[in-house]
């Protein structure tokens, strides 16, 4: 009996050790997988509250805390919340025109507004794309932000300031577009500053501008405001 007893134990140790050996890597992969999810959602909720947020809606093309990886598509991570704030409105009541933004801001309300506009500044800022840097494109856009003292309004290291947007990092095919529209008047800056500076530039100055502030690294604001 005692023999019997022995013996159930070495093969049940055997088969543990076994079933140990076979499916243990999976089991610990398993638990890594729900400690990160874990903690991903912790973050998430200390970062804009539980699952979903409005914020989330923009995911999609401004990208996750409002990096896109996508160079068409704006940046919305680390811009002053004023700024965003005006611009939502703006497309809101027709000021600035988007196709995708106009409809969509039109159904906010104030509050929703204020929400997001609080929440993208408060995010970290990055490049939303890389570039192969061309020297000589890269030489001509660095004279030309400098001769035109962008940094003036759009901050040091044109990080972006309380009205102006950010620049640097910003997608080099959005930069080409919004400077492009400025220069035709397709979009329109109340202070009349943008469509003046843009109307001076030739359409090499604004390839080598997108180009040299595409590749810019960017700084958060201090207190996103």
């Amino acid at each position: 009996m005692k023999r019997s007893i022995v013996i159930g134990a070495i093969v049940a140790a055997t088969a543990l050790a076994g079933s140990a050996t076979i499916y243990g890597p999976e089991l610990l992969a398993g638990y890594r997988f729900m400690n990160a999810v874990d903690q991903h959602d912790a973050e998430y909720q200390a970062n804009g509250g539980a699952w979903p947020q409005l914020q989330d809606t923009c995911a999609l093309c401004h990208g996750a805390r409002g990096q896109p990886r996508d160079a068409q598509y704006a940046a919305l991570a680390g811009q002053s919340a004023s700024y965003i704030e005006s611009q939502l409105h703006a497309f809101a009541e027709g000021r600035r025109y988007s196709a995708q933004m106009s409809p969509l801001a039109a159904n906010l309300t104030d509050e929703q507004i204020k929400h997001l506009a609080n929440y993208f500044a408060e995010q970290k800022p990055g490049v939303t794309q890389v570039t192969m840097k061309d020297d000589s494109l890269q030489q001509h856009g660095q004279r030309t932000v400098a001769a035109n003292g962008c940094a003036a309004c759009h901050g040091e290291k044109l990080s972006g300031g309380p009205l102006a947007p950010r620049l640097a990092g910003l997608g080099q095919l959005y930069l080409t577009d919004q400077l492009t529209a400025f220069k035709h008047g397709q979009r329109k800056d109340p202070t009349q500053a943008m469509n003046a500076l843009a109307g001076s530039l030739s359409d090499e100055d604004i390839k080598a501008m997108a180009h040299y502030l595409a590749n810019l690294t960017p700084s958060a604001i201090s207190g996103g405001q």
